[in-house]
């Protein structure tokens, strides 16, 4: 590792945010243009990331702590001096003070904006803190810059349902990821409200105008799980690309814009109080009514994932399997830490695989 500064002061202008899925874009665009301060952004997650998180973190802890605080460091060796924290709806959401703590026993010296810690603040709070940040941001253009941020949360989100909807049926090999990767690209540049919307379109028209191969009734698999792990590629080793080029239509309600900025939780718990009496954790009637909506949309199969040892998740397996008895549909459950290998995720998609596709024909025939 690079030494570590010993001269840094408490006000800083390099934010950086730990890589989470692709939201370290949408958040680089509100930090550089609505606050105006400079974004470091984290690298792309390796072994190396993981193996920096696991040697600084409690044993028993949640694998997506040991994600996140790997990427922290990379992040305050490339320059970041102050980091951003907005936690989670579990208890990822009490582990930016340990984080902290952490990384400042390990001799770095930074400043942490935990948002997770500002929820039930007064929202004038939350502009001091952006303010302290640069303290010439305009607050006009702020709130602006924060529209335009959710858009670009949306656009993402929606681009990459599309993606994983069609990408393992593309006519011209490779041709879905070449789209995808540029409108990464095009969001990561983008400096405006126009910007945004024009990748979007770019990447919509694009994806719509891409010939298809795909059969009337395709293998369809629908994802649910823990907060983090689900969304994230890196945590759950690629797992929607692994699904797509098998030739699987994947789907995954979890993400962003619908479970914060839809506010899906409370929704979903009165949809599956037939399952469910009392709230069982953050994200358990999301995932327990998404399952069954994809049961009575007639997919071929559920995926459950969660890092290992995530008790809200582990709490609804006996209801997902109430649902897979009652709908008669395959649930394959995926527990993943730091030791989770490529090879055994493999060998177990491709059984589950083999299993709903034979099912599919017999069914058919």
């Amino acid at each position: 590792m690079a030494k570590k500064n010993k001269n840094q002061s408490a006000i800083k202008r390099k934010l950086a945010f730990p890589m989470f899925a692709n939201y370290g874009t949408a958040l680089k665009y509100f930090v550089e243009q609505g606050v105006g301060a400079e974004y470091v952004m984290a690298p792309e997650p390796t072994k190396k990331t993981i193996h920096y998180g696991e040697i600084n973190s409690p044993d028993f802890v949640c694998t997506p702590f040991k994600h996140t605080l790997g990427s922290m460091i990379e992040a305050l060796e490339m320059g970041a001096d102050t980091l951003i924290e907005l936690g989670g709806p579990c208890r990822l959401g009490f582990y930016g003070e340990l984080q902290r703590q952490i990384l400042t026993d390990m001799g770095y010296k930074f400043t942490m904006i935990d948002f997770d810690a500002l929820k039930d603040v007064k929202k004038s709070k939350w502009i001091d803190v952006m303010k302290s940040v640069n303290p010439d941001m305009k607050i006009s253009t702020m709130l602006v810059e924060a529209t335009n941020t959710f858009k670009m949360i949306r656009y993402l989100d929606e681009i990459e349902e599309l993606y994983h909807a069609n990408m393992g049926f593309e006519v011209n090999r490779g041709a879905y990821d070449r789209i995808y990767r540029a409108f990464l690209l095009d969001m990561n540049t983008a400096s405006s409200g126009v910007d945004i919307k024009n990748a979007y379109k770019k990447a919509k028209t694009a994806m719509d105008d891409e010939p298809l191969k795909k059969p009337a009734l395709p293998l369809k698999v629908g994802l649910v799980g823990e907060y983090f792990t689900v969304m994230d590629r890196h945590g759950n080793l690629d797992i929607e690309n692994k699904l797509c080029r098998m030739g699987v239509e994947v789907h995954r309600f979890m993400n962003v814009t619908n479970y914060n900025l839809g506010n899906s939780e409370p929704k979903f718990f009165v949809a599956a109080k037939h399952y469910m009496r009392f709230p069982m954790g953050p994200t358990s009637a999301t995932n327990v009514s998404s399952a069954e909506n994809y049961a009575k949309l007639g997919y071929d199969g559920i995926i459950h994932i969660k890092s290992f040892g995530c008790t809200p998740e582990v709490d609804i397996m006996p209801l997902l399997s109430r649902i897979s008895s009652e709908y008669h549909i395959p649930v394959l459950y995926l527990s993943y830490d730091t030791q989770t290998s490529d090879t055994g995720l493999d060998t177990r998609l491709e059984a589950f695989y083999d299993m709903i596709s034979m099912k599919k024909k017999v069914l058919k025939n």
